[in-house]
C-alpha cells in the first residue's frame, strides 16, 4: 500500500457516464477513493450499500466518495442504477488507477494464486495527500473504518 503522509498518485479515468474525472477535480476536498473487485459481486455490493447508507455523513464531514474496478461503464450504470448509489465509479478498464494505487496484485483464493483488485480504500485530503488507508476492508461496515462515530 501507498504509504500515508505521501502525495497521492494523480489519476484520470471516465466514470459511468464516460465523464472524465480526474485527483485535481477534488483538490480542496477530503476524497474517499475506494478500489473494489466487481459490481454486484456479495462483498463489493455490500461494501458500497453501507458507503451510500452513509453517504450524507461523509458529505456532511467534508467528503467526497469515489469507487474504481476494472468493470466497465456499463457495468457501473447498472450496479449505481440497482443499488442507487448517490457517487460515480470510474471503469478503470486498463487497470492504470488500480496499479497507480497498488490496488492490482496477486491474491490467494481457495489456495490458489491469481492476479486481481485488492480490495483497498484510501483517503485523501485537501491538498491531495494521503492521509488514511484501509488494506483490510469490512464490507458491512466499511463506514465505521473511516469515519469515527
Amino acid at each position: 500500500m501507498l504509504s500515508i503522509g505521501t502525495k497521492a498518485p494523480y489519476f484520470e479515468g471516465l466514470d459511468e457516464n464516460g465523464t472524465r474525472v480526474s485527483l485535481s477535480d477534488y483538490k480542496g476536498k477530503k476524497l474517499v477513493l475506494y478500489f473494489y473487485p466487481k459490481d454486484s459481486t456479495p462483498g463489493c455490493t455490500a461494501e458500497a450499500c453501507d458507503l451510500r447508507d452513509n453517504y450524507e455523513r461523509f458529505l456532511a464531514l467534508g467528503y467526497e466518495v469515489l469507487g474504481v474496478s476494472r468493470d466497465s461503464a456499463a457495468s457501473h450504470q447498472r450496479f449505481i442504477a440497482k443499488y442507487n448509489l448517490p457517487f460515480h465509479l470510474i471503469a478503470d478498464t486498463d487497470l492504470t488507477i488500480l496499479k497507480a494505487y497498488e490496488a492490482w496484485g496477486e491474491k490467494k483464493m481457495y489456495g490458489k494464486v491469481t492476479e486481481g483488485t485488492l480490495r483497498t480504500t484510501y483517503v485523501i485530503d485537501e491538498q491531495g495527500t494521503i492521509v488514511d488507508d484501509i488494506g483490510k476492508v469490512d464490507t458491512k461496515n466499511h463506514t465505521s473504518q473511516l469515519l469515527p462515530e
